[in-house]
């Protein structure tokens, strides 16, 4: 098939584009998608930005992304949302609270979850163990499963408080 666009080389890229409904499709040459903007992540509109900035916040955060600034690299939250890439480490501990929400639904979580290291410290295991029984007890309270929070709650208490066997 020939490119609908110049007629003079062979389509390359499809492209199907629906706006209010309405559905347009072409079968573009790889120059005239490249004019068009067409790509992996460019073309009518959608850049990288758009597709991680989107996931960064609501919109009504956003309008107040500029009152603060990262003290390191001077970045603001709306600069962060608009790119879709934090400026420095140092912007996960300013803007964590508007962060949060976004790593959570794109990692499933906010804490790293890693691999420990086979000599990793006595206290470092319990600490994870506590970190693993506090999800498990927020999922039973989500569940309103209140015997198996009960239990959760004691078990996180006495590790907290060092009464553990171990």
């Amino acid at each position: 098939m020939m490119c609908e666009r110049c007629g003079k080389r062979p389509a390359t890229t499809y492209v199907k584009r629906t706006i209010n409904g309405q559905t347009t499709e072409w079968h573009l040459c790889a120059e005239c998608a490249a004019a068009e903007g067409v790509g992996l992540f460019g073309g009518f509109g959608f850049g990288v930005g758009d597709l991680f900035g989107g996931f960064l916040t609501q919109p009504a955060l956003r309008s107040a992304g500029d009152a603060v600034r990262c003290a390191t690299c001077g970045k603001s939250f709306r600069d962060i949302a608009e790119s879709g890439q934090v400026g420095c480490p140092d912007c996960y501990t300013t803007f964590y609270e508007q962060l949060r929400p976004s790593v959570q639904r794109i990692h499933g979580k906010t804490v790293h979850a890693g691999k420990t290291a086979l000599t990793g410290t006595k206290e470092s295991r319990i600490k994870e163990e506590i970190e693993k029984l506090k999800k498990e007890l927020q999922e039973a309270i989500e569940r309103q499963d209140y015997e198996t929070c009960a239990v959760l709650r004691d078990k996180i208490k006495e590790l907290e408080d060092g009464r553990h066997d171990g």
